[in-house]
């Protein structure tokens, strides 16, 4: 049996198009935007949501109720946020500063060195994330492989106390991201004509100058890439703050699944998730944006 297409050109890209673009919406899509209307529904007391509409969910973001339903203004869930953020942003920092000099190495090596070393940057990925987060606890963790040695040589007399803080949270989303820093990076130096560097070197221009002037504006789109990748998969990041910041210091991730699981507020779970989602999408705007005005430099 013959089956006889649109002659049509738009629709026969559309029906194209149509297995990819119903998978998007009953698996992404569709999740969202229910998460979306949970979070302007009542709560149920046994967990779900009851029929109605309601704005509880995104007050409770800002203010807590009294007990004679007064609303007072509460920075708890602020805190939890602005936490996040920030240290989402030092991961990202923190992994652009090590991640840049590290592919701005492997792309001056020669090509055979480079897949070795590629391979090196990305033999992390084939670890789960939660044995790698749990390799940290050896290393920082009390009389860990930091300690023992400052301790025998008589540096420090008790712990330094590295595990459940800030720090070590901070060092978690920095070893589990890196390599996505690493590699647009990478992408980005690989494809730079080094003749204009040589050029620049035969001009007087010091190492400084080159990288400054010539290879960061060549390699921007790499760099904003990454930045992006790594600050919303850390500001998303779940098992960092669960075992290496000991439950202690709650991100983003940590709330919305206590909100799912534990206190059984889906509307307010539902509230946090679509605030995170409103800060991906945020990133991914800014990424957009910044690739194509550096496309526009180029030109």
């Amino acid at each position: 049996m013959e089956i006889k297409l649109p002659a049509n050109p738009i629709t026969r890209r559309w029906l194209g198009l149509s297995p990819a673009l119903i998978t998007i919406f009953i698996f992404m899509v569709l999740p969202i935007a229910l998460l979306g209307v949970y979070s302007f529904k009542p709560a149920d007391s046994y967990g779900g949501v009851e029929a109605g509409f309601s704005l509880d969910a995104w007050i409770q973001l800002f203010f807590d109720r009294d007990l004679d339903d007064t609303l007072i203004f509460d920075s708890i869930y602020l805190q939890i946020i602005w936490r996040s953020v920030m240290l989402a942003a030092i991961g990202t920092t923190l992994s652009f500063l090590v991640g840049f000099p590290v592919a701005w190495y492997i792309v001056q090596q020669p090509p055979e060195r480079r897949d070795i070393l590629l391979l090196l940057v990305t033999i992390p990925f084939w670890t789960n994330l939660l044995i790698r987060a749990y390799s940290w606890i050896l290393i920082l963790g009390k009389n860990g492989m930091i300690e023992q040695p400052l301790l025998a040589m008589g540096l420090i007399d008790d712990s330094l106390e590295m595990m459940y803080g800030n720090m070590a949270i901070g060092v978690g989303l920095v070893y589990s991201y890196i390599p996505l820093m690493i590699l647009p990076i990478y992408a980005s130096l690989e494809k730079i004509d080094f003749g204009l560097v040589e050029a620049a070197h035969d001009l007087y221009a010091d190492r400084w100058a080159v990288i400054q002037r010539i290879v960061m504006p060549l390699c921007l789109p790499g760099i904003i890439a990454g930045c992006i990748l790594v600050f919303v998969l850390s500001l998303g990041d779940f098992i960092s703050p669960s075992i290496l910041g000991g439950g202690k210091k709650m991100m983003l991730s940590n709330l919305i699944q206590f909100q799912f699981s534990s206190a059984r507020n889906w509307p307010f779970g539902g509230a946090l998730t679509m605030l995170l989602l409103m800060l991906v999408a945020f990133g991914s705007y800014f990424y957009i944006k910044a690739s194509r005005k550096s496309a526009y430099l180029e030109k």
